[in-house]
């Protein structure tokens, strides 16, 4: 029970704090030995994601990074939840063509460059992990996200590559849903015998149109995450329990 509510506190101020995700870093580690029991792990989820946004012609995967919490409840021996909030996360697409901003000067400029799309979320899976032989897992569930931050980067070429940009919020325009959900599908591997850091890969595919009153074809997110876990005070609530 006190588990369950030091991870309700954290999702709150996560919640309350979403663009500042080192104020989640610092509570995961205070708290860290508090929320590890035999039934619980808690840590740090972060790594590296290329996401893409389906029906835009041209575009490429986009490379970010994402980083996060998580929790791990143990139902069965071999069976978990697996859900946390990955505070930041960033999807979209690079490639993107230019469109008019109603400006004729900064329309002129870009016209030939490009757009680097992207979609800030604060998402929240709640997976089913199922470990074999304490090292290898397989994962699926589902995701939702909350879009707090939504940016346009044209770019265009003048003497060297990309040295003209202009930043766009389409937040503000309202062009965005502010919720997405989607599957999830993964696989990782549990170090030190099953007792250390975890290193996994995940696919998000999402299931909504992002866009506002879209009149074309649905355009939804999508990523690939490669993902290190790294559990907090595991250690030191093991010897408090012994002890």
């Amino acid at each position: 029970m006190k588990a369950m509510k030091y991870y309700l506190i954290i999702l709150f101020v996560a919640l309350f704090f979403m663009q500042k995700s080192q104020s989640q870093v610092i509570i995961s580690l205070l708290l860290g030995d508090k929320l590890n029991s035999d039934k619980l792990e808690f840590g740090l989820d972060g790594g590296a994601n290329l996401s893409n946004i389906s029906n835009l012609e041209g575009t490429k995967m986009m490379p970010d990074f994402h980083l996060g919490f998580y929790f791990d409840f143990k139902i069965q021996p071999k069976l978990f939840i697996h859900t946390g909030v990955i505070v930041k996360s960033t999807m979209g697409a690079r490639g993107v063509t230019p469109y008019s901003v109603g400006n004729e000067n900064l329309d002129s400029l870009f016209m030939d460059g490009d757009i680097d799309r992207k979609l800030q979320y604060f998402n929240v899976p709640g997976l089913v992990r199922y470990r074999f032989y304490d090292y290898f897992h397989i994962e699926g569930g589902v995701q939702l996200g909350l879009l707090y931050k939504a940016t346009d980067i044209f770019k265009e070429k003048v003497y060297d590559k990309e040295d003209l940009k202009f930043k766009y919020d389409v937040l503000k325009i309202n062009n965005y849903k502010r919720f997405d959900a989607g599957v999830v599908a993964g696989a990782g591997y549990k170090l030190k015998k099953g007792d250390g850091m975890t290193l996994g890969v995940r696919y998000y595919y999402g299931l909504m149109d992002i866009v506002k009153d879209n009149q074309g074809d649905r355009q939804s997110n999508s990523s690939l995450y490669f993902c290190v876990a790294l559990p907090i005070g595991k250690g030191k609530a093991e010897a408090k329990g012994e002890k």
